[in-house]
């Protein structure tokens, strides 16, 4: 009977052995399947253990001419994210982050329920919304500290800095252009985690060396705040349409100031028009009408043996070309060149381009760079439009002389008339002058950077004076003389062409260009307006602005404005003699009258 009960208990115990080998076998048999022929699985398993992010080092820092923050990278904000693999109720949790940060619902929902490992919810939002989803204490829901761009001076060259996405990259302006300077490194930090979601180690890369470089831009704050609000009021006076001004050193391209209006803030670019946030300084191409004249007398006296005194018949203010005829504002008999300049005759330069010719014109405005980018370190430059001279008609060389059938962007005007107002010389424009690092050691530096002679320096001083009799008495421009300065300019005013390109009635681009003092100019000025309402002449409309900018711009330089001789006569005691005191030169002298 032992015997028997021995035997059955061996038997089970076999039997109960066997399932084990076979169930481990099993076991391990899967085991090594899952190891050696699913690398998909381990993958899975990093992916649910690790939890890698790429971070982005802090955006460096644009400076002002003065070294004046006009771009920086403020303290921390806070971005929320989402993992959805750990959320057991995607639409209850959609529903409260819906709530607490304005978004929609429904889209986060789909998010959500996607599966994926990480999501971002919204990024870089304020204290009191992350203080509020914090509050939720939400399963899945997570937060990063990111990187905000603040512009500390708001719309103050909001054009020229342009500005950066939620992503810390640049989007407009020099924000854009020089993204890859500006940014701040990636570097990536990895966060291990367990079974229940719980951090317990991480891996971060050592090298701190995150952050971008700094820029110090030409723009002077000052003198940028200047142009904007001498502009603003051009374009609130006139009710235009829009407005831009550019002051430039001519002896160097650099810019100094380049202002728009109406304006933007940087800090809220979405709520404003897109259309606003162009640098139309440098984008948009106009006619430039009567500015050009100043560029046809220059060729005129290089290449046609002009000069100031030469004489055309001005044909009494009406001059036909084949089909067309060309008018001046008046009736003008014969006027030497510098008379055409400071009355603007259309007629006088339709004149004067006949004399020397549509290929010497041509050169003329192809060397003061005209028809192709000045390479401004700006993005989305034009080249504006001049058409090769076999392809003109007679009345082509003609209008094109007095700024019609040519277009040209600001940054050409401005910086072809700085050529003559430094004796000739073309200079490359440009609006950062270093690159630094987090340090403030120079890494780049930018400087003065001449691109040709297109004149002499003698022909460069005769359109000069030409220039100048234009700001004085009788001139188009004389509302833009100055008050203790002296000064040069030339008005324009272009009528604009619509969508089937033909002018457009009643609508006109007014502008002045002009530099002071005249004998050695510190400041090239532009200012245009586009379809001011109230006066379309250059003359009015755009010299007001010119004059302010000139004024205030100089008196900040600190250049001193020209002595001139006063005289006071005065009686003196004991004596009936009148006694003149003259000041010459800062210095009294005393002279006694008979």
């Amino acid at each position: 009977m032992k015997s028997v009960e021995k035997k059955r208990r061996k038997l089970r115990i076999c039997i109960v052995g066997l399932f084990f080998v076979f169930f481990f076998s099993v076991i391990g048999i899967k085991a090594i399947y899952l190891q050696a022929f699913c690398p998909w699985l381990n993958d899975r398993a990093l992916e649910e253990r690790e939890k890698s992010l790429i971070f982005r080092g802090k955006r460096g820092t644009i400076y002002d001419a003065n070294g004046r923050e006009m771009a920086v990278t403020s303290a921390d904000v806070e971005s929320i994210t989402a993992h959805p693999r750990h959320i057991k109720d995607p639409r209850a949790t959609a529903q409260a982050l819906s709530r607490a940060l304005q978004i929609d619902a429904k889209t986060l929902n789909v998010k959500l329920e996607s599966g994926k490992s990480f999501i971002w919810v919204k990024r870089q939002v304020g204290p009191r919304k992350s203080r509020t989803v914090k509050d939720l204490r939400l399963k899945g829901v997570g937060f990063i500290s990111e990187h905000s761009r603040f512009y500390p001076s708001g719309t103050l060259a909001a054009q020229v800095l342009g500005f950066t996405g939620v992503d810390d990259r640049g989007l407009e302006g020099i924000e854009f252009y020089y993204d890859n300077w500006l940014k701040g490194s990636d570097h990536k930090l990895t966060v291990l985690k367990d079974g229940f979601d719980r951090k317990f180690d991480t891996e971060e890369n050592t090298d701190m060396s995150y952050s971008g470089k700094n820029l110090i831009l030409t723009i002077d704050k000052t003198i940028q705040f200047i142009t904007e609000s001498a502009l603003e009021e051009a374009v609130t006076d006139f009710s235009a349409k829009s407005g831009m001004a550019v002051v430039m050193e001519p002896d160097s391209g650099a810019v100094l100031a380049l202002a728009h209006a109406p304006v933007f803030n940087p800090n809220s670019f979405g709520k404003f028009d897109r259309d606003l946030w162009r640098n139309k300084a440098v984008t948009d191409p106009f006619e430039p009408g009567s500015t050009m004249k100043i560029f046809s007398a220059a060729g005129a006296i290089e290449f046609g043996g002009c000069t100031p005194d030469t004489i055309f018949f001005c044909e009494n203010g009406a001059y036909q070309i084949g089909e067309d005829v060309v008018h001046d504002s008046q009736p003008y008999g014969w006027m030497s060149l510098g008379k055409i300049i400071k009355y603007s005759s259309n007629i006088g330069s339709v004149k004067v381009s006949e004399m020397i010719g549509p290929q010497l014109l041509y050169k003329t405005l192809r060397d003061f760079g005209f028809g192709e980018k000045t390479r401004i370190d700006c993005p989305g430059e034009t080249a504006g439009t001049l058409s090769f001279y076999r392809r003109w008609s007679k009345i082509d060389a003609g209008t094109i002389s007095f700024g019609q059938g040519i277009s040209v962007s600001a940054i050409q005007l401005i910086t072809a008339t700085s050529a003559i107002a430094n004796g000739g010389m073309l200079m490359k424009p440009y609006i950062v002058q270093a690159i630094t690092n987090s340090n403030g050691q120079p890494v780049e530096s930018f400087g003065p950077r001449k691109i040709r002679r297109v004149v002499s320096a003698e022909t460069a001083e005769a359109v000069r004076q030409m220039m100048k009799s234009v700001v004085e008495k009788g001139g188009t421009g004389e509302k833009a003389a100055l008050k203790g300065y002296s000064a040069c300019g030339k008005t324009g005013t272009a009528q604009k062409i619509d969508g089937k390109g033909q002018y457009a009635k009643g609508k006109y681009v007014a502008s002045f260009i002009g530099f002071a003092p005249a004998e050695k100019p510190r400041v090239v000025i532009l200012a245009v307006l586009d379809e001011p309402q109230k006066n379309h002449y250059g003359g009015t409309v755009a010299t007001p602005v010119f004059r302010k900018i000139a004024y205030e711009t100089l008196n900040y330089m600190n250049v001193p404005p020209r002595h001139e001789k006063k005289k006071l006569t005065a009686s003196v005691a004991g004596d009936q003699l009148p006694m003149i005191v003259a000041t010459v030169n800062g210095s009294l002298s005393m002279d006694h009258g008979e």
